[in-house]
Protein backbone atom coordinates (compact mmCIF):
# COMPACT_ATOMS: atom_id res chain seq x y z
CA UNK A 1 0.00 0.00 0.00
CA UNK A 2 0.92 3.22 -0.82
CA UNK A 3 2.00 5.83 1.75
CA UNK A 4 1.02 9.03 1.47
CA UNK A 5 3.19 11.86 3.30
CA UNK A 6 2.86 15.67 3.54
CA UNK A 7 5.23 18.11 5.46
CA UNK A 8 7.17 21.16 5.74
CA UNK A 9 9.53 21.13 3.62
CA UNK A 10 13.88 21.79 4.99
CA UNK A 11 16.41 22.88 3.00
CA UNK A 12 18.04 19.42 2.37
CA UNK A 13 14.90 19.00 0.23
CA UNK A 14 15.33 21.48 -2.43
CA UNK A 15 16.81 19.64 -4.96
CA UNK A 16 13.69 17.64 -5.31
CA UNK A 17 11.54 20.55 -4.90
CA UNK A 18 13.03 22.54 -7.57
CA UNK A 19 12.79 19.47 -9.86
CA UNK A 20 9.10 19.56 -8.95
CA UNK A 21 9.03 23.62 -9.31
CA UNK A 22 10.49 23.46 -13.04
CA UNK A 23 7.59 21.00 -14.05
CA UNK A 24 5.53 23.25 -12.51
CA UNK A 25 6.57 26.67 -14.54
CA UNK A 26 6.86 24.22 -17.68
CA UNK A 27 2.63 23.53 -17.28
CA UNK A 28 3.10 27.43 -17.16
CA UNK A 29 4.41 27.87 -20.22
CA UNK A 30 8.16 28.67 -19.08
CA UNK A 31 11.24 27.36 -20.64
CA UNK A 32 12.92 24.08 -18.33
CA UNK A 33 15.33 25.76 -16.41
CA UNK A 34 16.06 23.62 -12.98
CA UNK A 35 19.10 26.02 -12.37
CA UNK A 36 16.85 29.35 -12.51
CA UNK A 37 14.27 27.27 -10.77
CA UNK A 38 16.75 25.94 -7.76
CA UNK A 39 18.38 29.65 -7.15
CA UNK A 40 14.47 31.15 -6.50
CA UNK A 41 13.94 28.61 -3.97
CA UNK A 42 17.24 28.91 -2.28
CA UNK A 43 16.38 32.76 -2.08
CA UNK A 44 12.89 31.58 -0.52
CA UNK A 45 14.08 29.39 1.64
CA UNK A 46 17.37 31.57 2.92
CA UNK A 47 15.00 34.72 3.61
CA UNK A 48 12.45 32.92 4.67
CA UNK A 49 9.89 34.79 2.08
CA UNK A 50 7.91 31.45 1.55
CA UNK A 51 6.52 28.64 3.56
CA UNK A 52 7.26 25.42 1.47
CA UNK A 53 5.38 21.88 1.67
CA UNK A 54 6.86 18.94 0.02
CA UNK A 55 4.20 15.86 -0.55
CA UNK A 56 5.63 12.22 -1.05
CA UNK A 57 4.44 8.69 -1.91
CA UNK A 58 6.94 5.97 -0.24
CA UNK A 59 9.56 8.62 0.00
CA UNK A 60 9.49 9.78 -3.32
CA UNK A 61 8.49 13.73 -3.65
CA UNK A 62 5.90 13.70 -6.32
CA UNK A 63 4.32 17.31 -5.05
CA UNK A 64 4.62 20.92 -3.27
CA UNK A 65 3.33 24.30 -2.64
CA UNK A 66 4.09 26.93 -1.75
CA UNK A 67 2.61 30.07 0.80
CA UNK A 68 3.55 33.22 0.64
CA UNK A 69 2.94 35.97 3.90
CA UNK A 70 0.96 38.76 3.52
CA UNK A 71 -1.78 41.12 5.70
CA UNK A 72 -4.44 42.44 5.36
CA UNK A 73 -4.93 45.85 6.52
CA UNK A 74 -9.06 45.86 6.43
CA UNK A 75 -9.00 42.21 8.46
CA UNK A 76 -5.92 43.93 10.53
CA UNK A 77 -4.49 40.19 10.18
CA UNK A 78 -1.64 37.77 8.24
CA UNK A 79 -2.87 35.95 5.44
CA UNK A 80 -1.13 33.44 3.37
CA UNK A 81 -0.58 33.50 -0.41
CA UNK A 82 -0.75 29.99 -2.43
CA UNK A 83 0.69 30.85 -5.35
CA UNK A 84 2.43 27.03 -6.21
CA UNK A 85 0.40 23.66 -6.06
CA UNK A 86 2.19 20.93 -8.28
CA UNK A 87 1.49 17.66 -8.20
CA UNK A 88 3.53 15.56 -10.55
CA UNK A 89 1.89 12.86 -13.20
CA UNK A 90 2.36 9.95 -10.96
CA UNK A 91 0.81 11.34 -8.01
CA UNK A 92 -2.15 12.81 -9.47
CA UNK A 93 -5.77 11.41 -8.34
CA UNK A 94 -4.69 9.84 -5.27
CA UNK A 95 -5.64 12.44 -3.10
CA UNK A 96 -2.26 14.20 -2.17
CA UNK A 97 -3.38 17.83 -3.87
CA UNK A 98 -6.36 17.18 -0.90
CA UNK A 99 -4.02 16.00 1.65
CA UNK A 100 -1.58 18.59 0.65
CA UNK A 101 -4.43 21.66 0.94
CA UNK A 102 -5.26 20.22 4.32
CA UNK A 103 -1.89 20.63 5.55
CA UNK A 104 -1.81 23.95 4.18
CA UNK A 105 -5.34 25.27 5.83
CA UNK A 106 -3.91 23.69 9.09
CA UNK A 107 -0.46 25.69 9.21
CA UNK A 108 -2.55 28.87 7.91
CA UNK A 109 -4.95 28.76 10.86
CA UNK A 110 -2.28 27.89 13.32
CA UNK A 111 -0.52 30.91 12.46
CA UNK A 112 -3.35 33.39 13.01
CA UNK A 113 -4.45 33.78 9.29
CA UNK A 114 -7.41 35.26 8.95
CA UNK A 115 -7.52 33.31 5.08
CA UNK A 116 -5.49 31.90 2.30
CA UNK A 117 -5.91 33.26 -1.02
CA UNK A 118 -5.29 31.89 -4.47
CA UNK A 119 -5.49 31.95 -8.59
CA UNK A 120 -6.59 29.51 -10.48
CA UNK A 121 -6.56 29.14 -14.28
CA UNK A 122 -9.77 29.56 -15.34
CA UNK A 123 -9.19 26.03 -18.18
CA UNK A 124 -7.87 24.11 -14.66
CA UNK A 125 -11.33 23.00 -13.92
CA UNK A 126 -10.11 19.75 -11.89
CA UNK A 127 -8.14 22.02 -9.57
CA UNK A 128 -11.40 24.34 -9.32
CA UNK A 129 -13.28 21.48 -7.90
CA UNK A 130 -10.89 20.48 -5.61
CA UNK A 131 -11.16 23.44 -4.42
CA UNK A 132 -14.67 23.93 -3.73
CA UNK A 133 -14.81 20.66 -2.13
CA UNK A 134 -12.30 22.02 0.40
CA UNK A 135 -14.62 24.51 0.73
CA UNK A 136 -12.81 27.25 -0.76
CA UNK A 137 -14.98 30.19 -2.02
CA UNK A 138 -14.82 32.12 -5.21
CA UNK A 139 -14.11 35.95 -4.97
CA UNK A 140 -17.32 37.47 -5.91
CA UNK A 141 -16.24 41.01 -4.95
CA UNK A 142 -12.96 42.16 -6.33
CA UNK A 143 -11.58 41.52 -9.68
CA UNK A 144 -8.06 41.36 -9.86
CA UNK A 145 -5.76 43.25 -11.78
CA UNK A 146 -1.43 43.11 -12.99
CA UNK A 147 0.45 45.99 -13.34
CA UNK A 148 3.83 44.81 -15.08
CA UNK A 149 7.13 47.22 -15.65
CA UNK A 150 6.84 47.19 -19.68
CA UNK A 151 2.93 48.07 -19.63
CA UNK A 152 1.41 45.38 -20.88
Amino acid sequence: MSNITIRQAIFTDLDNIAELFDQHRMLQGKNSDVFAARAFLRERFNHGDSVVFIAQKNSEALGFAQLYPSYSSTSLARVFILNDLFIAEPGRRQGMATKLLASLEAYAWAHGAARLTLHVDKSNLSAQALYKDRRWSEDQQFFMYHRFPDGN
